[in-house]
Parts: C-alpha cells; structure tokens; sequence
C-alpha cells in the first residue's frame, strides 16, 4: 500500500528544499493549486523574480517556485501570508471546537486547583517521610 509521501515536504513540515542543482536557489512547492497561483501572484506583486515549474513524480502535481536566495527572507513572509490566507480550522464543527477548549481549560483549572488544594497534604508527608529517616 503507497503512503502519499512522496518527500519530506509532504510530511507537512515545510513546503520548501534548497534546489537540487544550484545552491544560490530555494524551490516552494505546493500541491494546491489555489495556494501556488495565490503565492505566484504575491511574488509578482512585490517584483520578485522566481522561475515556474510543475512536477508530477506519482500521483500529484506539484507547482514548484524557484526563488533566489537573497529574496529569502521577503518570501518565506508570502509564504507563510499564503499559508494563513489558505488554511482551515482543524476542527471544523464551532460547537464540537468551542466543547473541546473549554474542556481542555476546565481540565487544566481543575488540575491546578488540585494540586494548590493538596499542598499542605504533601508537605505533611514529606516531613513524615523526613522523620522516620
């Protein structure tokens, strides 16, 4: 059975591998293709000069951006701006979203409460514990 992962950038890590061939150049690559036509045109909008590819190794097409790296550092903030533009909610149900926090908040208050109502108990039992040595 084939996994989908086709490379380290599938295991959503980063979308981006310094170029196989030439050292001076970063690739981005996006298996979305409204993600790449957002990042292609923010590149064009600030005149940063890339150069375009497609891959399509097995099963996706992947739309590859060729970037210089001295615009590096301009790029991964339009890269992350495309990444936040683009995503979604991990869980997507408000109702389900808003029970699982304020579960986790209610868990973690009463954790705290627990732990601060116990403290004399195990002072208690750290000097018990201290005597009988």
């Amino acid at each position: 059975m084939d996994s989908g992962v086709e490379h380290l950038t599938d295991l959503g890590l980063v979308n981006y591998v310094q170029h196989p061939s030439n050292k001076d150049y970063i690739v981005y690559r996006f298996a979305d293709k409204k993600r790449a036509i957002s990042f292609e045109s923010a590149l064009k909008e600030h005149k940063i000069w890339f150069e375009k590819s497609e891959d399509t190794p097995r099963t996706k097409t992947f739309y590859l951006y060729g970037i210089h790296k001295r615009d590096n550092k301009k790029v991964s903030h339009l890269n992350f701006t495309v990444e936040a533009a683009h995503r979604s909610f991990l869980i997507k149900n408000n109702f389900f979203r808003y029970f699982v926090l304020l579960f986790v908040t209610a868990m973690i208050t009463l954790a705290c409460m627990g732990y601060c109502a116990h403290q004399k108990v195990l002072e208690e039992k750290t000097l018990e514990i201290q005597n009988t040595q």
